[in-house]
């Protein structure tokens, strides 16, 4: 075998084990659209068995995004220190515990929204860490195409939101929603078994080339990086508003019965995110990520408004799924284009922009349930009121430069 052959098929070696790698950063994601997207289903059915206030049930959204910022901030200092296997393991066994906490804590307090809140912020601790981790470890990975690989990663969270929401509307109508303590814990079993997964995989160092990453100083010197922020902080706003509310919108602002109203909603909207993640995965050599990502603002711009201001039920509901069309790429080609600007970012960067993208999915859907609350529990205000979001990220697009010294 000649020298060049034999280093391809080394090569070709390389790959094939970080395969795995891949695969249980594919799984990382579905915890996290489990952590994210499972409680919202039950919302409604906490606000009347509990006698919660809708209030109440926008602080369980600002908890749950507004830890995993804070978990974003504390990891730059930790995750190096213990190392990214240890801290996958971590962030999955937090998932776990948080999910089971949820079946029984709201039941042996006093104050059930003080055992949900509890729970919440357990699995949010998790779900923060896999954030930080699981994009660097798969941009770490020996792949042809680093942008193709980060949407598909970022389509499986889309993959993992939408079998939550089908998986659990058909247990809700076949069971009985009063039996979702059951679904949680099988849910819960999901992450246990990808932390197994991750104590075996190979992980790549984060910072290639064996150079030292930027750290908080000089990153917060440069103003690519700000930009950069804004736009995480905007791309994950546009993304939650609609979808942390889908479900209570089509069923209560729409007056859709809740199964239809979780299939045509969350749903729909998740799907359609993974198809425009999966689009994107499969021909993005092909695509101009700046052309990509300004059309898909425009577009999630005219969903808003149309979601917030049609008169017919279908019509704001078509919206709402187009919204998640429109989403699909902000947050997976803002990552990428930080990579590609400030190539030595590291940790400190991945971490940073994941404690933005955390802060526009706690401070977007707050935004439309103290908005909604305030017009009289109408949520199509509060969702026009998001409308800011993608309107700033287009801006950043823009201004954002391709490259930065």
């Amino acid at each position: 075998m000649s020298r060049k052959s034999w280093a391809s098929s080394e090569d070709a070696a390389v790959k094939n084990s970080y395969n795995r790698t891949m695969t249980a950063c594919f799984t990382g994601y579905i915890v996290q659209a489990i952590v994210n997207n499972f409680a919202p289903l039950l919302f409604l059915f906490f606000q009347n068995s509990y006698g919660i206030p809708i209030s109440k049930i926008t602080l369980l959204v600002t908890f749950n995004f507004g830890l995993q910022l804070a978990v974003d901030l504390i990891s730059v200092g930790f995750v190096d220190k213990i190392g990214y296997r240890a801290s996958a393991i971590l962030a999955h066994v937090l998932s776990a515990v948080g999910l089971a906490l949820l079946t029984f804590l709201p039941d042996i307090l006093p104050d059930p929204f003080v055992g949900i809140l509890i729970s919440v912020m357990v699995y949010a601790a998790g779900g923060g860490l896999l954030e930080v981790l699981v994009s660097p470890i798969v941009e770490a990975c020996p792949s042809d195409n680093k942008e193709k690989a980060m949407s598909m990663l970022h389509s499986f969270y889309c993959w993992g939101h939408a079998g939550v929401v089908l998986i659990s509307t058909g247990f809700f109508y076949v069971v009985g929603i009063e039996n979702w303590r059951v679904l949680a814990l099988v849910w819960a079993v999901i992450p246990v078994f990808n932390a197994f997964i991750f104590a075996k995989v190979p992980i790549a160092p984060v910072a290639g080339g064996g150079e030292k990453g930027l750290g908080l100083r000089e990153l917060f010197r440069v103003r690519t990086f700000w930009i950069l922020l804004i736009m995480m902080v905007c791309a994950g706003a546009s993304e939650q508003s609609v979808s942390q509310w889908a479900s209570a919108f089509a069923e209560k602002g729409l007056g859709i019965s809740k199964a239809a109203g979780d299939l045509a909603g969350p749903m729909a909207f998740a799907i359609l995110m993974g198809l425009s993640r999966l689009f994107y995965g499969k021909y993005g050599e092909r695509i101009d990520l700046e052309r990509f990502m300004t059309y898909s603002s425009l577009l999630c711009v005219f969903a808003y408004l149309v979601t917030a201001l049609a008169p017919a039920p279908v019509v704001s509901l078509a919206a709402c799924a187009v919204c998640g069309l429109s989403v699909g790429i902000m947050w997976p080609g803002t990552f990428s284009r930080a990579s590609e600007t400030l190539p030595r970012g590291g940790t400190a960067m991945f971490a940073l922009l994941a404690l933005g993208g955390d802060l526009g999915c706690a401070g977007g859907p707050t935004l439309v349930g103290l908005v909604s609350e305030g017009a009289g529990d109408n949520m199509k205000a509060g969702i026009l009121a998001a409308v800011i979001f993608p309107i700033l990220l287009l801006t950043g697009i823009f201004i954002a430069p391709r490259k930065d010294k």
